[in-house]
C-alpha cells in the first residue's frame, strides 16, 4: 500500500535560466516543470504534496493554485534547510517523506511508485534515487557496500580516478523515514565552503548511526534529469513530446513525422486521426476520431469533433463540431463555436461567433460577433461590421439565409430566415425573412470619361 507525502523543493531562482520567472514555472510540453512533478507524485499515490518556495513564491502559488501545501524558505541556505522548513507541517507524520526537485519534469508516476515501494521493502531509513549516467561528469557517485547498501556519495570533484569510473550517480531525490529525517536534520551543520545545510549530509548521519541506506536505480536516466538552463529545457521538451507521440501512436493515432509534430502532454486525440508534420497541438486540446490535422496547424485549447479536416489553420479557445472542413489560412478566435458539417474556405476569420450546422463560409471573409444559423451561405468577401469605434454589436443571420459576395452587414442587424442579400450590398437595416435586400448604388456609365482624362 502506497502511503507517502512529498516535499518538493522549488525555492531556487535558477540564475542560468536568465529569467524573471521562477525556474520551476518554465513550461515543458505545455505545463510548468513544477506541475509535471506534482502530477507525477499525485499519480504515484502521494497523500500530500508540500512545495517549498522562495524566489517568486507568490508567483508560484498563483500559478500552481491550492492543490498543494506551501512553506516559504525565506533565505536559500541549502537543500537541508529547505526541507527543515516543513518540520512543523510534518511533525505528526510517521511514514515516508519523499523529497523531490521542482525542476525535474521528466519524472514519471511509475518510477516514483517503484521508488517508494523498494524503499519500504528494503526497510531503509533513507533511500536515494540513482541513475546510470552515460556521462557522469559533475555528478555525485554512489559508492555501495557489497550488500548493495549505500556506503557514501562522493562528489565528482572529490572522487578518485577509480570512483570516477562509476556511472551510478545521485539523482537528488530521496525517500526518508519521517522521524529519522527530522532527527538527522537537526544535526546537519553548515560547516562548508558555501555555508549551507545540505540534505545529502543526512545520509551520512543516519549511516553513522547504524541505519540502513539504500539506493534504487531509475529505469532510464532521462527521467531523473534536472533542468537548469534553457538548452536543458529544450532537451526535456523534446523527450516529453517524444513520449506523448509514442503514447498516441500506441492508441491508434497516425503521426506522419513525430520529429516535426509538437503535442503537449495534456492533449487528447482520438483513434484513426492522422496528424501531418508541423502541427502544434497545445494546452488542453481535444481532437476526435478520424480527423485529418495538418500540415501547419496550430490548435490551442481547442475542442475538435470527429471527421474534421484542418490544413494551415490557427485556432484557439473555440469548439469545432464533427464533419467540419477548415480551409487554408483560417483563423478561429476565442469563444467561437463552429457547428456540424460547416465548410470554410480559404482566408476566413471567425471571432466570438456561432456558426450553425451545414453553413458555408467560402473565402476571404470576416465573421465577428455573429450568430449564424444553419445552412447559411456567406458569399466570398463578406464582412460583419461589428465595431463603431466605441462599442461592438452582434449580427444575426437566421437559418437558410443567402448573403451575396462582397457584402457588409453593419451590426446590430438581423437577416431573417431564408432571406437574400444581393452581392455588393451594405446592409444597415434588418432584412425580413424571405425577402431580397439590395443596398447598392445603381450602375451608370459616363460617356467620354476616358477622353476627358487625356
Amino acid at each position: 500500500m502506497l502511503d507517502f507525502v512529498t516535499v518538493i523543493l522549488a525555492a531556487g531562482k535558477g540564475t542560468r535560466m536568465k529569467s524573471k520567472l521562477p525556474k520551476v514555472l518554465h513550461r515543458a510540453a505545455g505545463k510548468a516543470m513544477l506541475q509535471h512533478v506534482i502530477d507525477a507524485a499525485d499519480a504515484a499515490g502521494a497523500r500530500r504534496n508540500i512545495v517549498v518556495t522562495g524566489f517568486g513564491g507568490e508567483t508560484v502559488r498563483r500559478a500552481i493554485g491550492d492543490s498543494v501545501e506551501y512553506v516559504e524558505q525565506h533565505e536559500q541556505l541549502g537543500t537541508g534547510h529547505a526541507v527543515l522548513q516543513t518540520k512543523e507541517l510534518l511533525a505528526k507524520e510517521h511514514g515516508t517523506i519523499m523529497v523531490l526537485c521542482g525542476d525535474t519534469p521528466l519524472l514519471t508516476a511509475e518510477l516514483l511508485a517503484r521508488f517508494h515501494e523498494e524503499h519500504v521493502n528494503a526497510g531503509a531509513k533513507a533511500t536515494v534515487l540513482t541513475a546510470i549516467m552515460p556521462n557522469a561528469k559533475g555528478y555525485g557517485r554512489i559508492i555501495r557496500r557489497a550488500s548493495g547498501e549505500v556506503l557514501k556519495i562522493v562528489e565528482h570533484k572529490d572522487a578518485t580516478a577509480e570512483e570516477r569510473e562509476i556511472h551510478e550517480v545521485n539523482a537528488g531525490i530521496y525517500c526518508f523515514d519521517a522521524q529519522a529525517l527530522f532527527s538527522a536534520l537537526a544535526k546537519v551543520t553548515n560547516d562548508n565552503a558555501q555555508g549551507e545545510y545540505y540534505l545529502p549530509d543526512v545520509l551520512g548521519i543516519l549511516r553513522d548511526a547504524g541505519e540502513k541506506i539504500w539506493a534504487v536505480v531509475a529505469d532510464n536516466y532521462e527521467s531523473t534529469l534536472g533542468i537548469n538552463s534553457r538548452s536543458q529545457l529544450a532537451v526535456a521538451e523534446r523527450i516529453l513530446r517524444r513520449r506523448k507521440a509514442e503514447e498516441l501512436m500506441a492508441d491508434g493515432v497516425t503521426i506522419i513525422d513525430p520529429h516535426t509534430t509538437f503535442i503537449d502532454v495534456e492533449v487528447r486525440v482520438g483513434m484513426d486521426t492522422v496528424i501531418y508534420p508541423f502541427t502544434f497541438l497545445e494546452g488542453s486540446t481535444v481532437i476526435g476520431t478520424d480527423c485529418e490535422i495538418g500540415p501547419n496547424v496550430r490548435f490551442q485549447d481547442m475542442v475538435i469533433g470527429d471527421n474534421v479536416k484542418a490544413h494551415y489553420v490557427y485556432a484557439h479557445d473555440a469548439v469545432v463540431e464533427s464533419g467540419t472542413d477548415l480551409g487554408q489560412f483560417n483563423h478561429i478566435r476565442p469563444d467561437s463555436h463552429i457547428g456540424v458539417g460547416v465548410k470554410m474556405g480559404n482566408f476566413v476569420e471567425v471571432k466570438n461567433s456561432n456558426i450553425g450546422a451545414g453553413s458555408k463560409l467560402p473565402h476571404l471573409s470576416y465573421i465577428g460577433d455573429c450568430d449564424l444559423g444553419a445552412h447559411v451561405n456567406m458569399g466570398c468577401g463578406t464582412i460583419t461590421v461589428n465595431y463603431d469605434g466605441k462599442q461592438k454589436f452582434r449580427t444575426v443571420i437566421e437559418d437558410n439565409a443567402f448573403v451575396g459576395c462582397n457584402s457588409n452587414l453593419v451590426a446590430p442587424v438581423t437577416v431573417g430566415k431564408g432571406a437574400y442579400v444581393a452581392a455588393g450590398s451594405t446592409i444597415t437595416r434588418d432584412v425580413p425573412a424571405g425577402t431580397l435586400s439590395v443596398a447598392r448604388a445603381r450602375q451608370k456609365e459616363i460617356e467620354g470619361w476616358t477622353d476627358r482624362r487625356k
